[in-house]
């Protein structure tokens, strides 16, 4: 094999479709193995035959006997008397002269890992070969310089990769920014015309009521109409109006105060780049979430709220909102999910929020006391397997174009890495999904 050769199979080592999963098995091996009672001689003209051979595996009754690399080869026949001794004899006589420990791998040892453990040998050492151990009696051999190039490659992938999270996240909170200014904006503009009906509302409802006392004032004191007013009732259907009226008022008073709700729960929502804590009222940052999430949990999700006592908590509000909506959201959508798949069970639909103070010892945090909140969902549950991934950036279990992969990931930024806090997850298959926020009372 010439130079060109070589320098192809190396490059097919790190062109072949490597990523941060990938495993030694994946690399570029070479197959070659002897019995120990070969002569020394079929080895030579192994390594003349094959340039790029770094070694070759010794066999005895086809199970691992040892490896014999080609630099010790050499080194022992450069010694004096060495072809006489070593060529012309069984290679178990050449191998204990050699002798050395041998690295052996299982084929799925990660890249990184199996760097690490070729790096932390001898220094006399760190150029032997690697034994792959592909199956219970297949092995091969690695030559440990496609192993670095296998390892420069997966390293240049994570940082691609983190680069591209880095400017997805970046995108993300640029589009939260713009959403959460846009959101202000509007629920400053709703507020303004909301505050104009809320605040005449109490005058029309005098006003109605004062009419309608002069009504039936004239009514006492004038209980015969004459024909032309009678007609005038009866085809305005007057009595019902009278009726209805107030009740009009009464609903229109009722929307307005709804509406202003919305509005500040809109405003506070859009508060996602608050500069510095402030005292805020957990219960409130809940309340004004499912007021939010509203369109989507009416009349289709049964919501029952277990509040106890909660202080108010120095915090981002609107970061807290936008985790509530996360999780909260996220229930609705794997009740959705469910309800649709079962549409005939008698299964309710509910989702349990519950808040109150624990006392926890947690290793390594200093807190002793928390503001405990825990939102449940009684559907079918997270399967273990994704239970250890629901928390990482970009995964997510939701259809393309549904899900992007990020709820959750800020989310936990957001407790953690902002508030100094938790977030727990507990589910099973058979009573459904628990969060749990723990937020530290300091």
């Amino acid at each position: 094999m010439n130079i060109i050769e070589i320098q192809e199979n190396l490059e097919h080592s790190v062109e072949m479709n490597l990523d941060m999963q990938s495993q030694i098995k994946d690399l570029y091996l070479h197959h070659y193995s002897v019995e120990i009672e070969q002569f020394g001689i079929d080895v030579s003209r192994a390594f003349k035959k094959k340039s790029d051979l770094p070694g070759v595996l010794l066999m005895k009754n086809s199970a691992l006997f040892g490896m014999l690399s080609r630099r010790h080869f050499l080194e022992l026949l450069s010694r004096p008397y060495g072809p006489e001794l070593f060529l012309k004899r069984p290679i178990r006589m050449l191998y204990a002269s050699a002798q050395h420990n041998v690295l052996v791998m299982p084929g799925v040892t990660p890249i990184a890992e199996a760097i690490y453990q070729a790096l932390a040998r001898s220094p006399e050492l760190l150029y032997e070969p690697i034994v792959v151990q592909i199956s219970a009696e297949s092995y091969s051999l690695l030559e440990v310089h496609h192993l670095l190039l296998a390892h420069s490659k997966v390293h240049e992938l994570t940082i691609r990769l983190l680069h591209e999270q880095t400017e997805a996240k970046l995108i993300q909170t640029e589009k939260m920014a713009s959403l959460g200014e846009m959101v202000a904006g509007i629920a400053h503009e709703v507020l303004n015309p909301v505050n104009f009906i809320w605040g005449n509302i109490a005058y029309l409802q005098n006003y109605v009521n004062d009419i309608l006392q002069v009504v039936s004032a004239y009514e006492e004191e004038y209980p015969q109409l004459i024909p032309a007013i009678a007609d005038l009732k009866e085809e305005l259907e007057f009595d019902f109006l009278i009726q209805d009226l107030p009740q009009i008022v009464t609903s229109i008073k009722i929307g307005a105060e709804r509406l202003t709700k919305i509005s500040g729960a809109l405003k506070n929502f859009s508060h996602m780049d608050e500069a510095i804590q402030r005292p805020a009222d957990i219960h409130e940052c809940l309340d004004n979430t499912l007021l939010i999430l509203g369109s989507r949990i009416r009349n289709f999700v049964e919501v029952v709220k277990n509040y106890g006592d909660l202080p108010l908590i120095n915090c981002y509000a609107g970061q807290l909102s936008q985790v509530f909506t996360n999780l909260i959201g996220n229930a609705v959508d794997a009740l959705s999910e469910q309800s649709e798949s079962s549409p005939k069970s008698k299964w309710q639909p509910c989702i349990e929020i519950s808040t109150g103070l624990l006392r926890r010892e947690i290793p390594g945090d200093r807190t002793t006391e928390w503001i405990a909140i825990a939102i449940h969902d009684n559907g079918s549950g997270i399967p273990a397997e994704v239970q250890s991934r629901i928390f990482e950036t970009f995964f997510t279990t939701k259809p393309i174009g549904k899900g992007t992969g990020l709820g959750l990931a800020i989310s936990r930024q957001i407790i953690v890495e902002k508030h100094e806090g938790h977030l727990n997850l507990v589910s099973d298959l058979t009573s459904g999904t628990t969060f749990e926020v723990l937020l530290p009372i300091t």
